[in-house]
């Protein structure tokens, strides 16, 4: 039997219509997560009349849409690490009691939840026109120049039109549909992608002492697990909060099925009320984040098996017995999809190799996490990010930041950290606002100016 996306599908005329302008401003913001953040606050401190645009409910993305709250895990007490809005986000949400210590790096974990409130302050205080439960459906094109977005919500089909617009997506929504070229990795070999969820009534005393009785290691990712571990050695006896035995031992006991033999991950903080957070166990491979059937099947099996995992940790992990679920992330976890072609296209040597560029719009250190490869950056080792990486080729009036910015595979595996998403982020932010007050397009932009901005904001550049 043939696939039902085999043939052509097929088709209707929809009908033309005039939309609605509801909002015109400066820089637009497409995209609330730490790239999103950090441009709409990098624009806002600039100078320009900044707008964020959101399709849920809550600001932040990653940290709040899909519950990932390990903001900066890789970071240990030789790390250089980025100095600009994300560690003025941490900072705050670590003063509003929206944190808590990070179980293997020197970071602070996201409440999820709390940072919620922390986003919507951040939004308010600097100036950002707020625009939530709004989806981007297509671009606003005129000659090559991108005018603006069409949103589809409750409130129906809008326009909004800008002078600037920031694709902060994290899948190069804007700028596919904009005709800006790019690439993306063969689905079999894509980033698998993960449901997050939360425990509670876990017995705490009793869960650590069995971790502390027997502390797992970065190298027990590799082996058994769904890829093989490339790391640079000096990673492999330091501690990783990694849970794979309940489950081999729930496999074996028929608790759960052969096939989930690869369920395994970390947890992030256990708090004194019994909250096990952040379990990041369900790996789900060959998933096309761009393909809302895809989406589909992943939120249901990644649910499915996430009740599993419950099972296994309550047949399995001391202090667990009596757990139970607390709260699934609002969205799937999407690790890899579109990247640009950009002006400049990052790659494995730059960093790995701590690039230096003259285009600089801020540093990041050596973590790599993704395809295979695990380096921790605890030399003090770090590259530059460059700012011709967020500049796509084709596409005037649009810049991107975030996890889809040009670059390789093994690049991919270190910008779409979060905390370089806010590098990308701060940096895009900033130079749509210049650009628009030199009246110069982002290919042509002095990013001396750039740089100077983003030195004011004070971003570490070299």
């Amino acid at each position: 039997m043939s696939s039902p996306h085999a043939s052509t599908p097929r088709q209707i005329t929809e009908p033309a219509r005039r939309i609605d302008v509801v909002h015109e401003t400066d820089v637009l913001v497409v995209g609330s997560g730490p790239g999103g953040l950090g441009a709409a606050l990098g624009a806002a401190r600039a100078g320009a009349r900044t707008t964020l645009l959101e399709r849920f409910g809550c600001f932040g993305g990653n940290i709040t849409a899909v519950g990932v709250e390990s903001f900066a895990w890789y970071r240990h007490e030789e790390t250089v690490d980025s100095v600009g809005i994300g560690s003025e986000i941490e900072a705050r949400a670590r003063a509003e009691g929206a944190t808590s210590d990070e179980s293997q790096s020197t970071s602070q974990a996201f409440d999820a939840e709390r940072f919620k409130v922390v986003a919507d302050k951040l939004v308010e205080e600097n100036g950002i026109h707020p625009m939530l439960h709004r989806s981007f459906v297509a671009p606003i094109l005129e000659d090559g120049v991108l005018r603006g977005v069409v949103t589809e919500s409750k409130s129906g089909r809008e326009a909004i039109l800008a002078r600037r617009v920031v694709d902060a997506t994290g899948d190069a929504d804007v700028a596919a549909r904009s005709g800006a070229p790019f690439h993306r990795t063969p689905k079999e070999e894509t980033l698998s992608a993960s449901v997050m969820f939360s425990m509670t009534g876990v017995n705490k005393r009793a869960f650590i002492d069995a971790i502390k009785a027997d502390p797992p290691r970065y190298r027990d990712w590799a082996g058994n697990f769904e890829w093989d571990i490339e790391t640079d050695g000096k990673e492999d006896d330091l501690f990783s909060p990694f849970l794979r035995k309940p489950f081999k031992q729930a496999v074996e006991a028929g608790v759960i099925p052969p096939n989930l033999i690869t369920m395994a991950g970390t947890y992030g903080t256990v708090a004194d009320t019994g909250d096990l957070t952040y379990l990041n166990l369900i790996h789900l491979a060959e998933l096309d984040g761009t393909d809302a059937d895809d989406l589909t099947r992943g939120e249901m099996e990644g649910r499915r098996q996430a009740m599993q995992a419950i099972e296994a940790l309550r047949g399995f992990m001391p202090g667990c017995e009596n757990a139970t679920l607390r709260n699934f992330g609002m969205t799937l976890g999407i690790r890899d999809t579109r990247k640009i072609d950009a002006l400049y296209n990052l790659t494995a040597d730059d960093v790995r190799g701590e690039a230096r560029f003259e285009d600089s719009i801020g540093i990041f250190p050596e973590f790599i996490d993704g395809y295979g490869v695990l380096v921790l950056p605890t030399t003090g080792r770090y590259f530059q990010v460059p700012y011709r990486a967020l500049v796509p080729r084709a596409v005037e009036g649009l810049i991107v930041a975030g996890r889809s910015i040009g670059g390789d595979k093994i690049s991919h595996a270190a910008v779409r950290s979060m905390m370089c998403c806010t590098v990308s982020g701060q940096g895009a932010g900033v130079a749509a606002a210049v650009s628009i007050r030199e009246d110069a397009g982002f290919a042509d932009l002095d990013v001396r100016k750039v740089q100077a901005e983003l030195r004011r904001q004070g971003v570490r550049l070299d």
